[in-house]
């Protein structure tokens, strides 16, 4: 029982001496303010004043990408392209199967022979931009 108590008593000094205050912040307390930093990104990334205010408006102009990758604006979600399907979805035939006559169940009873229809695959599938026309 001693022991016990001696060992919670080390465990809790233990936690609080690890216990930080306040005033000591792993977080700078001076510095840029978000708009500041915005701004500063923007100006050191080219973007001109008109191109902001395109920008504002909606009208984007195409960005430039490096090392042979493609500009993907025309698959990013946009309020006028909303409507548009970006994703074709791929052909899901339709299967028609004949059920010829039969007789089933313990009892063998007949069952006539029926048409049924199941698609092929079991869910749609969607084609990755340029894989469909």
């Amino acid at each position: 029982m001693k022991h016990a108590s001696i060992a919670l008593c080390v465990s809790i000094s233990l936690l609080t001496g690890c216990a930080t205050s306040t005033k000591d912040s792993i977080l700078p307390q001076d510095g840029p303010t978000m708009m500041e930093v915005y701004e500063q990104h923007m100006n050191a990334s080219g973007v001109h004043e008109a191109d902001q205010a395109r920008e504002d408006l909606g009208q984007r102009t195409p960005r430039t990408l490096g090392h042979g990758d493609r500009d993907l604006a025309g698959y990013t979600r946009d309020a006028a392209h909303e409507i548009e399907q970006r994703f074709t979805r791929l052909p899901n035939p339709t299967l028609v199967m004949y059920v010829f006559p039969h007789l089933a169940g313990p009892d063998a009873a007949p069952v006539p022979g029926y048409s049924t229809a199941f698609p092929m695959y079991r869910q749609t599938h969607y084609a990755l931009p340029g894989e469909a026309p």
